[in-house]
């Protein structure tokens, strides 16, 4: 049976007991049918991964599992990202959020821009956003992460540009600059239109708030293989 690992926030402390939350319990109990008596790893967003033996598995999908111990999760690069992304289409932006977590970023920004297809607002943007801070956590379950990566609520690209980075990027076709023309960093914000891109302005905006302007390679990227692109290759150069 394949590992299986499980996101819990709450505070984790080995030798005691605990009630998985309802998703977790639920999964277990009624999507994998998983034994009693078998391990699994549980991880709070702390840096750790929780060895726990499930010890009950109730009728009523509570399941309650033993922490015995834990060991520092080594999962995480050296470069820290943050991505700062235009809001795309529906599932084209929960795909985004799920593979840029896997490949490593630490904090997501979703960005209203002029060519945001996407409008939100209320009610809407705070279910969306939970719906996508959800996806980071799956995300994280799956690829062997237990750092959570945070997603913020969406903001407009003023704020973004009002806001202190570090060593900002914004991708730009027309550029004549790409990662190998730029020096290590540690710490980077990638900044990315939805589709349609960012327009002359707002990448004009972007550079007078200090993002340098980059260009991946020859070819017009949609936003969720540009997004992909860079935070692959930033990863390859400066991370791990």
């Amino acid at each position: 049976m394949k590992h299986v690992r499980l996101y819990q926030n709450t505070l984790l402390n080995i030798g005691e007991e605990l009630t998985l939350d309802d998703y977790a319990s639920h999964h277990l109990t009624k999507v994998l049918r998983f034994p009693q008596g078998q391990s699994i790893t549980l991880f709070n967003g702390d840096g750790f991964n929780y060895s726990a033996e499930v010890l009950m598995l109730k009728a009523k999908k509570d399941c309650v599992v033993k922490l015995l111990n834990k060991s520092t999760n080594l999962s995480e690069s050296k470069l820290d990202i943050t991505l700062a992304q235009g809001v795309a289409k529906g599932e084209k932006m929960d795909f985004l959020m799920q593979k840029a977590v896997e490949l490593g970023v630490n904090k997501i920004v979703p960005i209203l821009t002029e060519r945001c297809v996407v409008k939100l607002s209320g009610s809407k943007l705070i279910k969306r956003t939970q719906h996508w801070q959800k996806i980071a956590i799956s995300a994280c379950e799956q690829s062997g992460r237990s750092v959570v990566p945070e997603v913020v609520s969406p903001i407009g690209l003023d704020t973004l540009l009002q806001q202190q980075m570090d060593n900002g990027f914004v991708l730009h076709h027309r550029s004549e600059k790409t990662l190998l023309d730029v020096s290590k960093v540690n710490k980077a914000t990638i900044l990315i239109g939805p589709e349609g891109g960012l327009s002359e302005t707002e990448i004009a905006q972007a550079a007078e708030a200090g993002y340098q302007s980059l260009l991946l390679g020859s070819r017009v990227l949609r936003t969720e293989t540009a997004s992909l692109a860079a935070i692959a290759n930033m990863q390859l150069l400066w991370g791990s």
